[in-house]
């Protein structure tokens, strides 16, 4: 069984994102870099309370290919969490991830993702009726704070103390969204005060990067810095154990990255069929043909591709 106290460390997890983390992103992911920790879209806890096809759809994984597998969810009833969590498990998931980070106008306006951080007795009573449903690791992953990043380590702890058993940072409050350098200096100080693992997220593009940024932590989560670029995953982890720090999308040519861009591809119409999966691809393409002559023509083209053969045809010229 997946345990938080014993997966490798330093961690190197894959950070949920809205319409870009599904099941053909994560296998991609992993068969870059094994050990990578991967996590679902963030997904209603309504949604799998009262049995949404669409959301049962998205929680679907590879056994084989996607563990140790974690389904992050979130909202603002204890009842539903409890009752999700508990399908969860009985679909086979690694563990559950708590959402109280997510700076969406329509989720926090609905008391959802980084909302809870401003009602910490409610996030607490959500993590503890979670845990109370399952045997799986329970973890929950947030930001600094709602406008300032002076609560984290109280919010942190609570959540421990509720029952989190791994804890993951964004490095920036809600009211940042985005915007602005992502701070770790907050989550280096919560780590001192927590006994389960804790990683920070925010600003890793590179391996030298989240070596730099690693100091006291247990790991590092990598989001947006895996747009065009699956490769940094086994980059950090080769970083994280042999010191040597490497750039695998900047030394390989465009030629050199289209049989994984293809693979993407493959993933992404076996799990979805080739017109969802190919539609679906067209924001990954944006990412992957980047800096070189005559990238942005290739984009141009590839984003109006409708089949695998299209793309096949478009990448073979270009190579």
């Amino acid at each position: 069984m997946f345990s938080w106290e014993t997966v490798q460390r330093p961690v190197v997890a894959l950070a949920p994102m809205s319409g870009v983390t599904d099941s053909s992103y994560r296998q991609l992911i992993k068969l870059i870099e094994p050990s990578t920790i991967v996590y679902t879209e963030f997904l209603s806890s309504d949604a799998i309370f009262y049995g949404g096809e669409k959301t049962m759809r998205m929680m679907q994984f590879n056994a084989e290919v996607e563990r140790p597998f974690i389904v992050q969810i979130f909202g603002a009833d204890p009842d539903h969490f409890l009752e999700a969590a508990k399908v969860i498990e009985g679909m086979g998931a690694n563990g559950i991830d708590i959402n109280m980070g997510c700076p969406a106008a329509k989720v926090v306006s609905s008391c959802h993702g980084s909302a809870l951080i401003k009602n910490s007795d409610l996030a607490a009573e959500i993590v503890q009726a979670t845990k109370k449903a399952v045997s799986i690791p329970v973890s929950v992953k947030t930001r600094l704070g709602w406008d300032t990043k002076t609560d984290l380590t109280a919010f942190g702890k609570k959540m421990v103390e509720a029952g989190a058993e791994a804890l993951a940072i964004h490095g920036r409050t809600y009211k940042q969204k985005y915007k602005g350098d992502a701070d770790w200096d907050p989550i280096y100080e919560l780590k001192k005060h927590v006994s389960v693992p804790v990683l920070g997220n925010g600003d890793v593009r590179s391996s030298k990067i989240a070596v730099d940024k690693l100091q006291n932590l247990d790991g590092v989560m990598v989001g947006r810095g895996t747009y065009g670029n699956p490769w940094i995953m086994r980059d950090i982890r080769k970083a994280f154990e042999t010191g040597v720090i490497e750039n695998t999308k900047e030394s390989l040519t465009f030629e050199q990255k289209i049989p994984v861009i293809l693979q993407h591809c493959e993933l992404a119409i076996k799990h979805k069929g080739e017109e969802k999966g190919i539609l679906e691809m067209r924001k990954h393409f944006s990412s992957y043909a980047r800096g070189f002559d005559g990238a942005a023509d290739l984009r141009g083209r590839l984003v109006h591709a409708c089949t695998m053969k299209d793309v096949e045809q478009l990448l073979t010229i270009n190579s």
